[in-house]
């Protein structure tokens, strides 16, 4: 069998919850050897949010897939000596714990470096350097404070998170970018580095749309939106796509909370549009015919396009609109994605076997290598790997392994 990408690359994984294991994850489907360090009570996640009883959370499996446990006491000297080693031997070192912690355990990058120059050291914290830096980062704080809260919802109503994970997982992704590009250039110098990526930052860079209509409206309104009203900063604007093409949200058939379809207008496609929905003289009205024209009433431009998707069902809508070759894409809900059989085909939806659960539905590799294909496997259970690194690598006899067990080591 073809190598994987990663093959041969250690990482010892010191994160929890979800913005480090997210992106540990995504090294362990590449097929790096993940090695999930956790203190003898296990990461928080394996028992928050529990379906059931005394089994391991899908919070915690969904993010933790690929890779094998470890338990060690790291406030213990001879946890601290073992942590020594175990950073001996590893490629990367991922920690997403607050700021300073790994420091205060004896750890500094001084310290890590002097251990092992080679390895890439990898932190994920909520900020950078400044008046933020000690704040408590969760998912929807990096949202606030990364300029996606601000602009998502709808003018006249509150600043909304948004459902996808874009703190903490969207984090996770650019550490995966930054500890490969360390390891490439460690090909080229022969030293590993420090990575460090901060929740709110990725956020930002994932809004970057907004800093951009941010400096547009020192020169007026912004047309693409469907506002009326523009200040100083950049409104929420509900479901405008924001981009050069205007795109809305419309209702479908019967009327449920998922029963829409998102529609982009394109030039092209505005006359092949205006005859679906029953308007064929808007194709050639002058107060219509053009995106400039269209763009002043872009509200009553999406209601003429919910009358007539109103009636319908969304999979119909989906279909007509499709043969026009108009951009458009049916609004999914959670059950529709986890039965979606086009994800199941392209294993982005998969069914994993667990030794305490049966089974688990999670979501797969996004990413596709042609030469490293990814077969996803259970989480692991809490020190089930125990055995076979402290003994079978670091070389710690069976009679100290139950020691170190029963002094709370491990």
């Amino acid at each position: 069998m073809t190598a994987k990408a990663l093959e041969g690359i250690r990482v010892l994984d010191m994160t929890h919850v979800q913005s480090g294991p997210s992106a540990t994850q995504l090294l362990a489907w590449l097929g790096a050897d993940v090695v999930k360090l956790e203190a003898p009570t296990g990461d928080i996640t394996r028992k928050q949010l529990r379906d059931l009883p005394d089994v391991d959370s899908l919070y915690f499996t969904m993010l933790n897939c690929n890779k094998r446990s470890i338990t060690l006491n790291t406030k213990t000297e001879r946890g601290k000596e073992i942590l020594t080693e175990l950073i001996r031997r590893s490629d990367v070192m991922v920690e997403n714990f607050g700021p300073g912690a790994v420091d205060r355990m004896g750890f500094t990058w001084d310290r890590i470096k002097e251990i092992n120059p080679r390895i890439v050291y990898a932190s994920v914290k909520g900020f950078g350097e400044g008046p933020y830096t000690a704040f408590k980062a969760y998912e929807v704080v990096a949202q606030a404070m990364g300029g996606s809260m601000s602009t998502t919802g709808f003018e006249d109503g509150p600043p909304l998170a948004t459902g996808a994970q874009i703190g903490d997982s969207g984090t996770g992704v650019h550490v995966v970018a930054g500890i490969l590009a360390a390891l490439y250039q460690r090909e080229r110098t022969g030293r590993g580095q420090r990575v460090n990526v901060a929740m709110q930052h990725a956020v930002l860079n994932l809004c970057r749309v907004k800093l951009r209509d941010q400096q547009r409206l020192t020169h007026g309104p912004l047309a693409e939106y469907p506002n009326e009203d523009f200040g100083d900063e950049v409104p929420r604007s509900g479901n405008a796509s924001g981009g050069g093409q205007p795109g809305w949200a419309v209702k479908c058939a019967p009327g449920g909370p998922n029963d829409y379809v998102y529609v982009i207008v394109q030039p092209v496609g505005w006359q092949p549009l205006s005859e679906l929905i029953g308007r064929p003289e808007l194709a050639e009205d002058p107060e219509w015919a053009t995106p400039r024209a269209r763009l002043p009433k872009l509200n009553k431009m999406f209601q003429l396009i919910e009358e007539w998707s109103s009636t319908l069902p969304k999979w119909e809508v989906l279909e007509r609109l499709n043969a026009h070759n108009i951009p458009c894409g049916p609004i999914l809900s959670t059950k529709e994605i986890i039965e979606d059989r086009s994800l199941v085909a392209n294993e982005m939806v998969v069914t994993v076997p667990h030794p305490e659960r049966g089974e688990f539905v999670t979501v797969g590799s996004p990413l596709k290598l042609s030469d490293s294909p990814v077969e996803v496997t259970s989480s692991p259970l809490l020190g089930e790997h125990n055995e076979a690194v402290y003994v079978g690598e670091l070389g710690i006899g069976d009679e100290e392994l139950r020691l170190l067990k029963s002094n709370g080591v491990i």
